[in-house]
């Protein structure tokens, strides 16, 4: 279950009961409440419940602490550019949560990915790097889950 992929959902399209489970988990991390108990009495809602969804509902800035970023990458539509680009990643100790590739056009594909970045050293080198490769056209941080929203590579 844990390698299911992410969705980002609107709170109030959840059904009450995750609603509820990330109120509990808020308190709980804020230090509000001293007990799951004390916690879930307080919203209205069920242990069994709260430990039903607990591990499955995450507040947005959940993620942040993931260190996850979005790239956009534009390549050269040749073989086994996209190839060296992932191989080059896995090196560097990112992983590829999502990949998005455009069916190329003018010689170009756009690419867009979310690396979880938590395992890398210096992504400010790795980056670099991306843009050294051959094929590699432009590589641009285009999004970042990190706190310091400043991160402009």
């Amino acid at each position: 279950m844990g390698s299911e992929p992410f969705v980002l959902v609107r709170l109030d399209t959840l059904p009450e009961a995750m609603q509820k489970t990330l109120e509990v988990k808020r308190m709980l991390s804020a230090g509000e409440v001293g007990n799951v108990q004390e916690a879930v009495k307080r919203v209205g809602l069920s242990r069994s419940s709260f430990y039903k969804y607990k591990d499955h509902v995450f507040p947005f800035n959940a993620m942040v602490k993931e260190k996850i970023i979005t790239l956009s990458l534009t390549l050269a539509d040749m073989a086994g550019v996209l190839s060296s680009v992932l191989v080059f990643l896995a090196q560097a100790r990112a992983n590829i949560l999502t990949i998005h590739q455009t069916i190329p056009l003018q010689g170009e594909a756009n690419v867009s990915m979310s690396i979880d970045t938590s395992q890398v050293e210096a992504f400010e080198e790795v980056l670099a790097g991306l843009r050294e490769l051959s094929g590699v056209r432009r590589a641009l941080v285009v999004g970042t889950g990190e706190k310091d929203e400043g991160m402009k590579v």
